[in-house]
């Protein structure tokens, strides 16, 4: 979107220990989008702190150790994992004479590789110009030359200004965009309400296994592969229970720790269909060290869109990984409300449809009439 000296072929990780819990996995998930992202890593610095630095995030002796990892490694790309503010961004990138990301950028960028549908690339270049609004500088000229130059600039006004102006003007139309499709997807959703069809969403933490779920349940080819962020539009499909119940299932997109602000409010539309669910399937990675921690952060983003108070099914995955077996456990009131599965083995996905009946037929839902054979 704009452009900086430097190759992006090579980064050096930057991750600052703050005295958070989950330094360590946090580190190593930023070491994960780098490569899903495909940037190589030429190298990780990591160093303590009390606080930021004002200027530079981090201390100015730590800026001079990253300066020479990056010249060491031929590395044009630096990658802190954390938000950075826009001045901390352009004293780093002045001082080192390379681009400077953070996490968030790191995850737009993701996301703008992965976005397949029109609605997927609509929200994703909301979400970038939202996060560029609040980075740009004089002699920012992008925006101009893609509206075609001389004649844009209002009387008195600056580059910035103007670039500003285009911007804000784009937002609004790739909102006014959204806004219609999320229209019709209420459309949809009050149909299927009328119908008394059961609606379940896949929810999780990236790469925990929902679209190998999804597949395994609906007998779709939605996209799955062991990678952060694999799938980024919603899948929908109609799924016929043993005993004959109709439910519409939906995979999602995966949450992720400090999930930039700018994408969930970007993704609201597709997000729309996690908080109009009946139910939501929680998908776990059961043999992620942090499942706690990644539990705690989908609560979190579930509670920023409004879907907490959406009853769950927790659904630990990945048991053919640790060797555990396939099994169910209810709550007080004898409801199911976890269950032990492998998608991709197949193991326990009787339990997962024999829950979702016994969750519709005390949520009132009835079986309803199968289609006729072509």
């Amino acid at each position: 979107m704009f452009e900086r000296p430097g190759s992006d072929s090579q980064a050096v990780l930057v991750s600052l220990d703050f005295g958070e819990p989950d330094y360590a996995e946090s580190t190593e998930e930023l070491a994960q989008l780098a490569l899903s992202a495909r940037i190589g890593i030429a190298g990780v610095l990591r160093g303590r702190r009390a606080r930021p630095d004002p200027k530079f995030f981090a201390g100015s002796g730590k800026v001079e150790e990253l300066g020479a990892l990056l010249e060491q490694n031929a590395a044009g790309l630096a990658i802190f994992n954390h938000e950075l503010s826009p001045a901390q961004e352009r004293n780093l990138e002045k001082q080192l004479g390379c681009r400077v990301i953070d996490r968030v950028s790191l995850i737009l960028d993701i996301f703008a590789q992965r976005a397949h549908s029109h609605e997927g690339k609509l929200q994703v270049e909301l979400a970038q110009l939202e996060h560029l609004a609040t980075r740009l500088v004089r002699g920012w000229t992008h925006l101009e030359r893609q509206k075609g130059g001389i004649g844009l600039r209002g009387p008195g006004e600056t580059q910035l200004e103007t670039d500003r102006r285009l911007l804000g003007k784009r937002v609004k139309l790739l909102k006014d965009k959204l806004g219609r499709l999320a229209s019709q997807r209420s459309v949809q959703r009050r149909a299927r309400r009328r119908a008394n069809v059961l609606s379940v969403s896949l929810v999780g933490y990236t790469n925990a296994g929902k679209s190998t779920l999804f597949n395994a349940l609906t007998r779709a080819h939605a996209y799955a592969a062991d990678q952060l962020f694999a799938t980024l539009d919603t899948t929908t499909r109609r799924v016929f229970m043993p005993n004959g119940t109709a439910l519409v299932l939906s995979d999602t997109v995966g949450f992720i720790r400090q999930l930039p602000h700018t994408l969930v409010a970007a993704f609201r539309a597709t997000l729309e269909e996690t908080i109009q669910a009946d139910l939501l399937l929680h998908v776990v990675d059961a043999g992620s060290t942090t499942r706690d921690a990644q539990i705690a952060a989908v609560n979190s983003v579930l509670a920023e869109i409004g879907a907490d108070h959406i009853p769950q099914m927790l659904v630990y995955n990945k048991i053919d990984l640790s060797g555990g077996e396939p099994r169910v456990k209810r709550d007080e009131y004898g409801k199911i409300a976890r269950l032990w599965i492998s998608a991709r083995q197949g193991s326990g996905l009787d339990l997962a449809r024999a829950a979702l009946e016994e969750y519709a037929a005390g949520a009132g839902r009835h079986p309803a009439e199968r289609p006729a054979a072509a």
